[in-house]
């Protein structure tokens, strides 16, 4: 298991006070800006497209600044796993079930929208599966670009298509650059 795995079992739903605030940070990668927030110390989310509407802080916090250093490590090819606290602002038991499964697909591996369904009880749910992956509040992180349709298919994506190719591809040349040094 990865550590960004190990990280993900402590995820549940939380509950904030009106009073705290996501602080957001724009991240340059090679698919375009990403928008990443935290709250208390821990990573809620990350948006491709940037912030959008979010203003960005002046003063990041610690685990902002380690997640764009880890964002560009992962985006150099130099890590495969990240190691952030992360916390879910929302999700249904399911949804948290999904993205747990998903936390476990090594680096440059896939599994299938069927595969996830098996692991978390309900081989009949590969669709909900998908829904569960496109609410995924911390994409890449908890790596959804993994999970690929039927037979390998490249399907479904929040953040596009061209951008889950991307980073499949990204993978995969880390990996075979790795294995064959």
């Amino acid at each position: 298991m990865s550590e960004g795995a190990s990280k993900l079992g402590r995820m549940e739903p939380q509950v904030t006070a009106v009073s705290q605030r996501e602080q957001w940070i724009s991240v340059p990668s090679p698919i375009g800006a990403l928008g990443v927030a935290a709250m208390d110390g821990e990573i809620t989310r990350i948006r491709f497209g940037g912030v959008g509407r979010h203003p960005v802080t002046d003063h990041p916090a610690a685990v902002l600044r380690a997640a764009q250093a880890q964002l560009d490590e992962y985006f150099a090819g130099t890590l495969t796993d990240f190691d952030l606290p992360l916390a879910v602002p929302a999700g249904s038991d399911f949804d948290l079930s999904v993205w747990k499964a998903i936390a476990e697909i090594g680096y440059a591996d896939m599994a299938t929208y069927g595969e996830i369904a098996s692991t978390v009880g309900d081989k009949e749910a590969a669709r909900a599966v998908g829904v569960s992956c496109n609410r995924n509040p911390v994409p890449i992180i908890v790596p959804c670009h993994r999970v690929v349709g039927a037979g390998g298919k490249l399907v479904g994506f929040g953040g596009g298509l061209d951008r889950k190719r991307f980073l499949l591809q990204l993978e995969a040349r880390v990996r075979v650059e790795r294995e064959f040094q």
